[in-house]
C-alpha cells in the first residue's frame, strides 16, 4: 500500500555533507583558511530537481501491480562557501564538477503517482517544502573535520521541467492557452511577437491570482475569470525563482535568429 517512500530533508543533507566531508576540509586547506578557525559561516548551495520517471509497471516483472507512473524527487550540492570570521568576502571550497551527473543528484523522495496528479503530488510534497522551509531559516551544526561546524542551506528549484513548475506553480496543464509560467503570453501573442517577452510573475502573485480565481470576486463568467487570472486554477505550493524558464530561452533563441 505504500505509494511514497522518503528520507527527511535534514537527514538527507547530513548525509550528503558526510560524502563530501574530505573534499570540504581539503578545500579548506587549499584556501590556506586556518581549519579551526573556520567553525562558523558555511553556506551551502542546493539545487533541487523533480521530474516524473515515466512508466514503471512493465519494467520489473514479479513483484506487486503498482500504478504505472513514478516521479523522483532529488537534490544536488552545487557548492559550499565559508565566510570566515574577519573577512568580507566568501571563498567557495567545494564545487560539483559534475553538477547535471546523476551520481551528484541524491534521491530525496520516490512515489508511485502520475506527476499531473496534483492532489496526490502536493500531498506528498506538502511535508518536504515543510522541512525545506524550516531548513532556510535555521542552521545545522555538524562534526567536520573532527570539528563542529554551522551551515546554512539555500535552495534552488532549477531542475523541473517545464511540465513539472506547471503542476508547482498552480498553473493548467500544457494544453493551456496560457504558455508560460513567468509570464502571461497565449499562444498567439507568442507566435505573433516573438521578441518582447519578459519575465513578469512571481509566486506571491500567482498565489493572489490563486485567490481571485477560487473567490470570484468580480462574479465574472468562467472565460472571463481565467482570462483574469492567466490559467492559475490551483494553488502553488512551491515557489519557483523568477530565472530564465525554458520557454524564455526558447524565445530569446527564436528573436535571435529573427533578427539574422
Amino acid at each position: 500500500d505504500t505509494i511514497t517512500r522518503r528520507f527527511r530533508y535534514d537527514v538527507a543533507l547530513v548525509s550528503a555533507l558526510k560524502d563530501l566531508e574530505e573534499d570540504i576540509v581539503e578545500g579548506l586547506r587549499e584556501s590556506g583558511m586556518e581549519d579551526s578557525a573556520c567553525t562558523l559561516g558555511f553556506s551551502v548551495m542546493i539545487k533541487e530537481c523533480c521530474d516524473g520517471m515515466g512508466d514503471v509497471s512493465e519494467k520489473h516483472g514479479g513483484g506487486p501491480v503498482v500504478p504505472e507512473k513514478a516521479v523522483r524527487f532529488s537534490f544536488t550540492v552545487m557548492s559550499i562557501s565559508v565566510l570566515a570570521d574577519d573577512e568580507v568576502e566568501e571563498v567557495t571550497i567545494f564545487t560539483e564538477p559534475k553538477p547535471n551527473s546523476e551520481l551528484s543528484c541524491k534521491p530525496l523522495c520516490l512515489m508511485f503517482v502520475d506527476e499531473s496528479d496534483r492532489e496526490t503530488l502536493t500531498a506528498v510534497l506538502g511535508p518536504i517544502i515543510a522541512e525545506r522551509n524550516a531548513m532556510k531559516e535555521s542552521r545545522l551544526i555538524l562534526s567536520i573535520g573532527g570539528l563542529p561546524r554551522s551551515f546554512r542551506f539555500h535552495f534552488r528549484g532549477t531542475g523541473y521541467d517545464e511540465k513539472m513548475v506547471r503542476e508547482m506553480e498552480g498553473l493548467e496543464a500544457s494544453g493551456s492557452t496560457y504558455i508560460c509560467t513567468l509570464c502571461d503570453s497565449s499562444r498567439a501573442e507568442a507566435s505573433q511577437n516573438m521578441v518582447l517577452h519578459s519575465i513578469t510573475r512571481s509566486h506571491e502573485e500567482n498565489l493572489e491570482r490563486y485567490e481571485i480565481w477560487r473567490t470570484n470576486p468580480f462574479s465574472e463568467s468562467v472565460d472571463e475569470l481565467r482570462d483574469r487570472v492567466k490559467g492559475i486554477s490551483a494553488k502553488p505550493f512551491m515557489e519557483t525563482q523568477p530565472t530564465l524558464d525554458a520557454l524564455h530561452c526558447d524565445i530569446g533563441n527564436a528573436a535571435e535568429f529573427y533578427k539574422i
